[in-house]
């Protein structure tokens, strides 16, 4: 069932974060469904309720033009119909003003996120108060960005510049969003911190006090980049030297203070290439595509399941399905 993110928002506050996972292709959409059911290997498995969990599907702007964004829409209701259990939101990710206008006429996403956060203020405000006014009119939600992550992700390149605790009150305000991404240290991609660097949450909490009680924050390069994943990439041909990523025991402490979405894309990305190396290191001979495919899925979802453990939102499935009920 795809619900808006502001209705899952509101069940995680102050208790726990929704993991936002971005998809590319049918192996990753399938271990995804799977991993926040509970299914660790078969379309078919009963919902294991003690992991099952609530979560955010995400497509970037890069996944939309890969080859056609229809294929991975198609593939969206698919699983839709296969997983009718599952309780997610559609959500399309740094999108431009135009991408989210596509978006928002296309019918699948629940959720958009116009990301202008390397424009001036004024002209972000603009810019996300259009797009709000053009997705409420067709009941979908908005996500803005106001401050820079750095790093490199995709066609996402920025740098560091921190959210101003009072410039985000105001943004808020101005433009009306539902929920807002900031800085706070984190960074795109596989190499997220040097030094002693890391995620600021003294900033957060400084943002927290000054925005509406309950209003939902996100967390963008929220990946952990697992060294155990990472090892095995390399030790199957890999070349990914001083990577680092976000601490998984800061995901609960962010959303204690307003993180109500933490974005995992990296991550993974990383279960792809290792399992993918591997099978092509340990099975030179074999050239099906579906080899390393059905490894994938299953140490995706596997994989989706721990993350959603460290989120906290694991196991809370069927109180979002009441907690909705209640709502209708």
């Amino acid at each position: 069932m795809r619900v808006p993110t502001t209705e899952l928002f509101r069940h995680a506050y102050g208790q726990y974060a929704l993991g936002a996972y971005n998809i590319n292709n049918l192996e990753q959409a399938v271990g995804l469904f799977r991993g926040n059911l509970g299914k660790k290997e078969k379309n078919d498995e009963p919902v294991d309720s003690t992991v099952a969990a609530p979560f955010i599907l995400q497509i970037s702007r890069g996944a939309r033009s890969y080859t056609d964004k229809r294929f991975l829409e198609a593939i969206i209701r698919t699983a839709e119909e296969v997983f009718p259990e599952a309780i997610f939101a559609v959500h399309l990710d740094h999108g431009t003003e135009e991408a989210c206008y596509d978006a928002i006429d296309s019918g699948i996403y629940t959720s958009v996120m116009i990301d202008a956060s390397d424009k001036p203020f004024e002209e972000n405000v603009a810019i996300t108060r259009r797009v709000v006014e053009r997705a409420h009119a067709k009941g979908i939600v908005v996500e803005a960005e106001l401050g820079q992550l750095g790093g490199v992700e995709e066609d996402v390149v920025g740098s560091v510049h921190l959210t101003d605790p009072d410039q985000a009150a105001e943004f808020i305000e101005r433009t009306g969003c539902d929920s807002l991404a900031v800085a706070i240290g984190t960074s795109h991609g596989a190499y997220k911190f040097q030094g002693p660097q890391g995620v600021r949450l003294d900033v957060l909490a400084r943002i927290q006090k000054r925005l509406p009680e309950g209003y939902p924050l996100v967390m963008h390069g929220a990946s952990s980049v697992p060294p155990e994943w990472v090892a095995r990439i390399n030790a199957a041909g890999g070349q990914i030297k001083g990577s680092s990523g976000v601490p998984e025991e800061d995901y609960l402490k962010a959303a204690k203070l307003g993180v109500c979405k933490i974005n995992i894309d990296t991550d993974g990305r990383l279960v792809w290439c290792a399992i993918y190396r591997e099978s092509f290191r340990d099975k030179p001979a074999d050239f099906d595509p579906r080899t390393p495919g059905k490894v994938f899925m299953k140490e995706y979802a596997r994989y989706i399941i721990h993350k959603n453990q460290v989120l906290g939102s694991a196991g809370q499935l069927e109180s979002v399905r009441q907690f909705l009920s209640q709502k209708t």
